[in-house]
């Protein structure tokens, strides 16, 4: 029968040549396995921790000298004996040679490749030493562009077009540079007569939702196996099976059909259950001896990229539909959520992808500059329900595609299909990560109607990889649907169209730099990429501060060094100098940020799913917050940072992703007496309100709308009207003049500061969803002083809770303890107005008071 061991103890590691932390032939234990050397170096205290302060800069050093990892491991005589013996190296990072008893058995110039090495010729029964020495990638990838040729990029050094390793590694607008280098997934020592060499489970429901499930597999020997195959429900019961299959050739089949009924079948969250399946195969000899056996999970679940023509707009939808149903995509990019991978756990990204459920989030988009995630990340996903969109790994960049590089790619493509093609949750494979923007903003050969040409003589060679290589691969080894790029239109258009594919919508923060106010007319068919930077939580910045109270303020070297985008100053400024009256201590520039981040990002779901109509007209079908998480403490376009401190905007997005959303917009209408006329006009401020209902069924509710004038305390404005919300949809409710705003004649003339609540109310009184509708920008607006407010923070019995009430509206609430002990809280960025108090959960509070920051809390 075939065995395997890992092979993860007795490791040391030493640096070649002189070294800058290591006495003269030091080698150190490692502390865990699979590592890497920089966590290696800080278990020891050899390194400064480069997440604090400036330190980032003081160990660039580690990412371009040598290093080697050994170990020593007893082979016992049955496993020297056995007919077939491998190494297996899932990863190494990235240029390795392993050599076995002092002969090289391997070199390695690819992060995301696995290798199996035949080891039998050179193990010996007793003591055997594996040594694994690691060149610079960074100086491979120097030599490498001298070779080959300098590329253009955005993030980075260019010689990491050449290299495959993540790329983050290098450095990107968000994260350090650190060149990671180790073993950094599992070593093995396998030994078998003949093993499972590929399994390939594929699940096809058709559109009456019954289902074939069709089971191929490979053998590594050619001996005439027999095998038997077992599909298992969720509660390990056999469905269907099949026994003494012959295997010819090292290859054989079995083919299952199941009626729509007989099986359930596997949804996104909140539209049903994830039910997981399991296949099961055995392979044996002609006596009936197990020789290999292997377990495969898969769901039930028929995913659609829909790409129709549209009523009233012109271009076409792309969507995702999951058995028949058609589902708004409300998530979140993925980046590496630590620059020290092998530091990650199930658990961590258990926390990580449990946070974007319980933000309401159906989808996270597996960034195109990182790495294909560990095998868990994909399986919480299965469990969760968690759509996943998966980038290969081409980030922002002009990559070559001379033959040494593409047999790579080939490799790399084929081995991670396979791995990933059986989870339910993954629904796309996109080829890179805005390749197709660089071509276009360096006007590149780039002819979107040839579709027959190699690509790889063109000043683009990388086509070749996205049009040719890529999807060939995704085709013969999976039913998962390719597109080309993120973002890319198809149908002959730019990545630029709003009308067809997808879109990163950057010209709020990036280039024109919009108003976010501006998100309606920038919407997309799906967007996916877009986004509002703000600072992390308080904490976190100490952190990285790392006691240095003479830096701790905004503009200081080591905050700006903890944020890694161009410009950042320039328009983080931007967007508050428009909006905001702000201060600028570090704990106010905290707030503001967040504030203001939850602001944009708010009202881009809001406005979005205000474009989900219903079918035929699904103007809008996806948003991906960039991004939720980060790789270290800094401040980014994360909602959540690296300690998993939900910021504000979390929040506010969760709140716009309720299965029943409200919403409102005011725009003024400025209509002049004739057209000759500059001086003589008026001006009437309109509101509109729609609902927003993501279930499948219609929902009968009550459309509460009360106005409050902010100058008046004892003024109001209120009335109700039943509203039918169409299913998995928007619907538009009212439209009207703003209650009590008169209509204008002059520009002196100072609008009233109205503000307006809207609540969707069910049947026995409860809050379906709120909003509320504020004049902006804020900056205009004189608060009421904070005595006026009458503000209540009550704190429950139990400790657990806290309910908010005022007498005046408040916008912006954020709530906070004292101590370094932060608090969980179940929402934040409030805003609360007379009559309709709040009650927010509240884990960790210790009997501390609760602290609260506002707009016009007096602090600006």
């Amino acid at each position: 029968m075939a065995t395997a061991r890992d092979l993860h103890d007795g490791w040391t590691f030493t640096q070649l040549g002189k070294s800058q932390v290591l006495k003269e032939g030091e080698w150190l234990p490692v502390k865990s396995f699979p590592t890497t050397v920089h966590v290696e170096l800080l278990g020891y205290k050899r390194i400064p921790d480069p997440f604090v302060g400036l330190h980032e800069w003081d160990v660039q050093w580690i990412g371009e000298v040598e290093w080697a990892f050994k170990t020593t491991f007893d082979v016992s005589d049955e496993e020297a004996a056995a007919e077939n013996v491998d190494l297996v190296f899932d990863g190494l990072d990235t240029f390795a040679v392993a050599e076995l008893n002092g002969h090289k058995i391997l070199e390695t110039e690819n992060q995301f490749i696995g290798h199996r090495v035949p080891a039998k010729q050179y193990l010996k029964a007793g003591e055997n030493t594996l040594l694994l020495t690691f060149a610079s990638a960074f100086r491979k990838g120097r030599e490498l562009e001298q070779e080959h040729g300098k590329l253009n990029l955005w993030n980075g050094d260019s010689s990491r077009l050449h290299v495959r390793k993540a790329g983050y590694n290098y450095g990107w607008d968000w994260g350090p540079v650190l060149m990671t280098v180790g073993p950094w997934k599992p070593i093995r020592l396998e030994t078998y007569t003949t093993r499972i060499a590929d399994l390939d489970v594929r699940p096809r429901v058709n559109e009456q939702l019954g289902a074939t499930v069709d089971i191929a597999f490979e053998l590594s020997t050619n001996d005439h196996s027999i095998a038997s195959v077992s599909v298992n429900d969720p509660d390990g019961k056999l469905v269907i099976g099949q026994n003494a299959i012959a295997i010819q050739s090292q290859r054989a089949e079995a083919h299952f059909k199941l009626s729509a009924g007989t099986f359930e079948l596997w949804y996104p969250v909140g539209y049903g259950k994830q039910p997981i399946y399991t296949v099961d195969l055995k392979i044996t000899d002609k006596d009936g001896h197990l020789l290999d056996s292997k377990s495969q999970k898969f769901a039930f679940r028929r995913a659609v990229v829909v790409q129709d023509e549209l009523e009233g707009q012109e271009g076409r939808s792309f969507l995702f539909e999951i058995n028949k149903i058609r589902i708004f995509c409300g998530g979140s990019n993925w980046i590496p959520a630590d620059s020290f991978l092998t530091r990650l756990t199930a658990e961590k990204y258990r926390q990580w992808l449990q946070l974007l459920v319980d933000g309401n989030q159906n989808m996270v988009r597996v960034w195109g500059g990182g790495i294909y995630e560990p095998d868990a990340f994909y399986d919480i996903c299965d469990e969760l329900g968690i759509l996943v969109w998966q980038d290969f790994m081409f980030g922002c960049g002009q990559y070559p595609a001379y033959d040494s590089f593409t047999k790579s790619v080939e490799v790399e493509a084929e081995q991670n299909v396979k791995r990933l093609r059986h989870h339910p949750s993954i629904v796309i494979f996109t080829g890179n990560n805005e390749d197709y923007q660089i071509a276009e903003s360096l006007k590149l050969e780039l002819d979107y109607s040839d579709e027959k040409s190699d690509f790889r003589n063109t000043n683009f060679p990388a086509r070749y990889i996205y049009e040719r290589l890529l999807p060939s691969v995704v085709e013969r080894l999976s039913d998962i649907h390719y597109h080309r790029s993120s973002p890319y239109s198809g149908f002959g258009k730019a990545t630029t169209d709003k009308n067809h594919g997808d879109l990163h919508q950057w010209n709020v923060w990036h280039g024109s730099q919009e108003p976010w106010h501006n998100w309606d007319i920038l919407a997309g068919r799906f967007v996916s990429e877009f986004g509002m930077q703000g600072y992390p939580n308080i904490r976190t910045v100490d952190y990285w501060l790392g006691g240095d109270k003479a830096e701790r303020y905004p503009q200081s070297r080591t905050n700006c060094n903890h944020n890694k985008a161009d410009g950042f100053e320039r328009r983080i400024e931007l967007y508050l100098m428009e909006n905001f009256k702000h201060a600028f201590d570090i704990e106010s520039y905290v707030y503001y940020t967040q504030i203001m981040q939850a602001e944009t990002l708010a009202s881009a779901y809001r406005l979005w799913r205000r474009n989900w109509k219903g079918k035929g007209k699904e103007y809008t079908a996806g948003a991906l917050v960039w991004q939720i998480n980060d790789c270290w403490p800094v401040t980014s376009w994360a909602i959540v940072d690296y300690f998993l401190r939900p910021k504000p905007a979390y929040f506010a997005i969760k709140r716009e992703l309720r299965p029943y959303t409200v919403g409102m917009t005011r725009k003024e209408h400025k209509k002049f007496a004739d057209d000759l006329s500059a001086a003589f006009f008026t001006i009437d401020t309109v509101l509109e309100i729609w609902g927003t209902n993501s279930t499948l069924d219609a929902k009968k509710a009550t459309l509460e709308v009360t106005a409050f004038d902010l100058d008046s305390p004892d003024w109001r404005e209120r009335f109700t009207q039943d509203v039918d919300l169409a299913p998995n949809a928007a619907t538009e409710l009212w439209k009207g003049t703003l209650p009590g705003q008169p209509t204008r004649t002059k520009a002196s003339e100072v609008p009233k500061t109205i503000i307006v609540s809207a609540r969707l109310l069910d049947a026995d009184g409860s809050v379906l969803g709120r909003c509320s509708n504020w004049p902006e920008p804020f900056k205009y607006i004189h608060f009421p002083p904070r005595e006026e407010l009458d503000l209540r923070i009550a704190v429950g019995a139990d400790g657990a809770s806290v309910t908010l009430s005022t007498q005046r509206p408040i916008k912006g609430i954020i709530l906070d303890v004292a101590g370094d002990a932060d608090a969980e809280w179940s929402d934040q960025a409030i805003d609360l107005v007379p009559g309709d108090p709040q009650t927010v959960a509240v884990k960790g509070l210790g009997g501390r008071a609760v602290q609260a920051r506002f707009l016009g809390d007096g602090t600006a």
